[in-house]
């Protein structure tokens, strides 16, 4: 469902993401970790098609992120870790409009029913301005359920929710992995999401310093209690320094390797729309 080759992101003259490659296929999860800078939500923004690749392939749900971009649109959701919502609007008209804009059937009572699971069906005529961030976050995912995406790009979802909150989201990502759906989340807090996740992504200074199943990199760091403490031995992060014996050399696949040069011209400066 996911297949990139050769990612490149230039912003001027920094380099944010460079030769990242991987795919994941459907009914998987894959967690996307790594430091603050290390071009997770980059990575996550030129899959969706919101800003333009520098260089490199990507595909998702078979189309072409660059020349079909449309169609990857109706089949995909990014929900970003600041979802930015219509201020003029209230929550069931949050719903509502994106029910009728991928022409839902029935998209009313499907918009209570994800209310009510999510616990804001006592919100529903509030306005977008008046929620917790929390209640922000549990809108936008619910809007991203709404028409069933075959891809869901969640970045940092968890931020603001409290207990209850998080338990439905991981819960509700379980049942749309089991459906056939693939899901990237990408996260800080891996000992909240590692339950969940088939596969992980470990990325740091825009490359990739492991991908692969879970439970792969757990038995790569065999003295590493927990698979946060694996991810800590994988990136040579200071905390995890309580590991003596772990191999901390970085895991990293083989990338594509672009022989020649981006022409930034050949590409827009702005986000797509």
């Amino acid at each position: 469902m996911i297949e990139i080759k050769g990612l490149r992101k230039l912003y001027e003259d920094y380099l944010a993401v460079d030769g990242v490659s991987f795919s994941i296929g459907s009914g998987q999860i894959c967690g996307l970790v790594g430091p603050n800078g290390a071009g997770k939500t980059t990575t996550m923004r030129c899959v969706a098609g919101l800003i333009p690749a520098t260089a490199g392939s990507l595909r998702v749900a078979g189309r072409d992120v660059q020349s079909e971009l449309l169609e990857i649109k109706q089949r995909l959701a990014y929900v970003p870790d600041d979802p930015p919502l219509f201020d003029d609007l209230s929550v069931i008209q949050h719903l509502e409009f994106v029910g009728r804009l991928y022409r839902v059937a029935d998209y009313h009572d499907k918009a209570e029913r994800l209310l009510r699971q999510f616990d804001l069906i006592d919100k529903f005529r509030a306005g977008a301005t008046t929620l917790s961030r929390g209640m922000r976050q549990k809108l936008a995912v619910c809007c991203a359920y709404m028409y069933d995406p075959e891809v869901l790009l969640l970045d940092e979802p968890l931020t603001g929710l409290d207990p209850p909150g998080i338990r439905t989201l991981l819960a509700s990502i379980r049942h749309r992995a089991a459906e056939g759906a693939t899901v990237v989340i990408s996260s800080h807090l891996l000992a909240m999401i590692e339950d969940i996740c088939t596969h992980l992504l470990v990325m740091q200074a825009g490359k990739i310093h492991y991908f692969g199943a879970a439970e792969s990199l757990r038995r790569a760091y065999p003295q590493a209690k927990t698979l946060e403490q694996a991810y800590f031995a994988a990136t040579g992060d200071p905390q995890g320094n309580s590991i003596a014996d772990a191999d901390t050399t970085p895991l990293i696949p083989p990338v594509i390797t672009i022989s020649d040069p981006p022409n930034l011209a050949d590409y827009s400066s702005g986000a797509s729309s």
